[in-house]
């Protein structure tokens, strides 16, 4: 994790000084604010990764010599056969055409994001997969 946070750390700068030299040669405020908005983002999490890569164990990508197999493992449990990212991925379509055709159509896709998101959290927690 250290060298991410030296990454960020170093982005940070990048931004500050295009945040300067932007805000003097524009004098328009609203990119100058968000460009040190991204400024304060940046060291903030450049901040906490190099903040919190001194509490933890060296990982792999901080050893020059490491190969890409010693960072191998379990990434995670994914569910093969789940129908709820379709019911949010339709919720969400319709979500972002309501932007589109009207905000009427939020009435039809919220509960649509609602029931798969339900579906999803709660999906084993009940039926033939409860017991994983």
């Amino acid at each position: 994790m250290k060298i991410q946070g030296k990454m960020f750390i170093w982005l940070s700068v990048f931004v500050l000084a295009m945040a300067i030299v932007y805000g003097v040669w524009s004098k328009e405020p609203a990119g100058t604010t968000a460009l040190f908005l991204a400024f304060g983002l940046c060291i903030m999490i450049g901040y906490y990764l190099a903040f919190t890569a001194r509490r933890v164990d060296a990982a792999a990508q901080d050893n020059t010599e490491a190969d890409v197999a010693d960072e191998a493992g379990e990434v995670g449990f994914f569910s093969p056969h789940s129908w709820q990212p379709l019911s949010l991925a339709v919720g969400g379509a319709l979500a972002f055409m309501g932007v589109v055709f009207g905000w009427w159509l939020l009435y039809f896709s919220a509960p649509i994001i609602l029931i798969g998101l339900w579906g999803w959290v709660f999906e084993y927690y009940r039926g033939e997969n409860q017991t994983q």
